[in-house]
């Protein structure tokens, strides 16, 4: 299960809008790389595939590939404004290192592919 924050939930509605596309959801995933190991991928997409795991909330429809799901099956999705900007940020539960930007991290099972920072 992934969980959004109502913050989460306001921003991705509000970018879902402007998308114009009542056929699209928000499709999440990691990819080896980063910093730690994985890197969070998130973006939108019309297309759901065998395999994908499929939840909604706030009347999101969520989808994450299968080969994701196992990395992170727990993730918190929170937006978060600040005076630099806003973004949104990562609370996995399965992650037992992460990067100092919070964009890759690494799990008791895995360390993906570890690559240079860019700091």
């Amino acid at each position: 299960m992934i969980t959004l924050t109502e913050q989460a939930g306001s921003k991705v509605k509000e970018l879902l809008a402007a998308e114009n596309n009542p056929n699209i959801f928000l499709r999440v995933g990691v990819r080896p790389g980063g910093c730690s190991g994985f890197s969070y991928g998130m973006g939108f997409d019309d297309d759901v595939r065998e395999g994908d795991h499929t939840m909604e909330q706030f009347g999101i429809k969520v989808v994450v590939d299968a080969d994701s799901y196992q990395y992170i099956n727990g993730l918190e999705i929170d937006y978060k404004e600040s005076m630099m900007g806003g973004g949104f940020t990562m609370h996995n539960p399965n992650a037992i290192a992460s990067c100092g930007c919070g964009s890759s991290f690494r799990t008791a099972k895995d360390e993906g592919k570890v690559e240079k920072c860019d700091d």
